[in-house]
Order: C-alpha cells, then structure tokens, then sequence
C-alpha cells in the first residue's frame, strides 16, 4: 500500500505527523522548525527525515501530498487582551504557511490553532486557500475526547481542492463513517479507564512534574515543547 507523504510546517515535536503515521497510511518526507530542542526531538524520532529550520528562508521543498501544521498562537490566543490576530508579529507567519501551500500545492491541509482563531483571523485563512483553490471544513476538539485528562481545545481546519469534497449524502459513506467511529470510541474509552485507574498514583506525579516551576533549568525547554504539542 502506498502511503501519503507529509510536510509539516512548524512541527514543535511532530505531534501532528505522529498521530497521522499512527494510522498506518502516512509518511513524513520533511519537516520546518527552528526551536533547537523540538529539532532535536524531532531527530531522535525522525532520523532518516529531512529538516528545514526558519520558515521565512525556506524557497524550496519536495511535493508532498498533504502539508500539516499549527502557526504560533502567541497573537490570537485568549490569554492575551489586546492580540494583534492574524496580522500580529508572530501568528502573522500564517502567511509563510500560506506562501508554502502556493509554492507546494498538496493534496490536503491540516492547519491546528486555538479555537480564538475563530474569531482573531480564522476568516482571513479561510479567504487565503480559497484564493489558493482549496475548499475548507473545520472543528474543535478537545484533548479530553481522546483520552486525555485535561480539556484543552483546539480548532482543527482541514483543506483539500475545490470540487473534491467528499458527498456525505452517499449511504455506503454515512455508514462506514458510523462504524469506524464506533471503533475509535470504543478504543478511547479503553484508554481512559485505564488513565483513570493510575490518576492517584504515576499520572497524577506526572501531571504535578509538568507544572513544577523549581528543578533542572532545561526542563522548560521540555515544558514549553509539551505545552505546544497536539495529542497525536
């Protein structure tokens, strides 16, 4: 079987290409990110993939058929007041993300942000792949639905070409969709009785081990890269 190939854009850690490669249908081919301990994350667990650093020197990459990723949400994210949006100096390099699927032109696109950018931006992507020739559909979801202990929301757009939206009016689809969902539900809930089972003992020292703000200094950068990362 012919697996898709995957370009990640900001990658942090690869959550992203992580949880896409888990179903067993996609391969990463190259990855853009600068922070120096994410790229050395990525290359323990990438060894054989090729690595771009600043996005905004980056001229040239390999086609791929689906590019992934989440621009920084430093000016969108509702922990700040007086956010610039999408115009702002760091969530601004959404149109580097932009400049990459122009220059790319994938298949398919997952772009991951805070659910803020619903409301500081979300419209100017959504007019950006149109320009480009991309239909979009998109969603919240939150990490607890997958298992995890903690809420933590994010919105999720995924693009593909326009005039290839699949039609969800077809019965085999419908059906389909209702069984593999069914399957994933039941899996999760697995997961999350036996996360619940430990919560008092190893997952509750981990969680208290995250937010600790004392110990080794290098930690934060391990702090930082977990707190940016997706449930895979």
């Amino acid at each position: 079987m012919k697996k898709l190939t995957i370009g990640s854009l900001f990658s942090g850690i690869g959550g992203i290409e992580l949880g896409l490669e888990r179903t067993g249908y996609f391969r990463t081919i190259w990855q853009v990110e600068n922070n120096e301990y994410a790229v050395k994350v990525l290359e323990k667990h990438w060894p054989k993939v090729r690595r771009y650093g600043d996005i905004t020197k980056v001229h040239r990459l390999p086609k791929v058929d689906l590019i992934c990723g989440g621009f920084p949400c430093q000016d969108i994210s509702i922990a700040k007041q007086n956010a610039e949006g999408i115009k702002g100096k760091r969530s601004g390099l959404w149109q580097e993300f932009a400049r990459i699927i122009r220059m790319v032109r994938p298949k398919y696109i997952i772009i991951e942000n805070v659910p803020m950018l619903l409301k500081r931006g979300g419209d100017s992507i959504l007019c950006d792949l149109a320009e480009t020739g991309y239909d979009a559909e998109w969603q919240i979801i939150s990490a607890e639905n997958m298992g995890a202990c903690h809420k933590r929301q994010r919105l999720f757009i995924i693009a593909y070409p326009i005039g290839l939206r699949t039609q969800r009016n077809d019965k085999r689809y419908g059906e389909a969709l209702q069984n593999e969902t069914q399957k994933i539900r039941k899996g999760f809930q697995l997961e999350t009785n036996g996360f619940a089972s430990k919560y008092g003992t190893y997952r509750y020292r981990d969680i208290g081990d995250i937010r600790e703000g004392a110990g080794v200094p290098n930690r934060v950068d391990r702090i930082r890269c977990l707190g940016n990362a997706v449930v895979p």
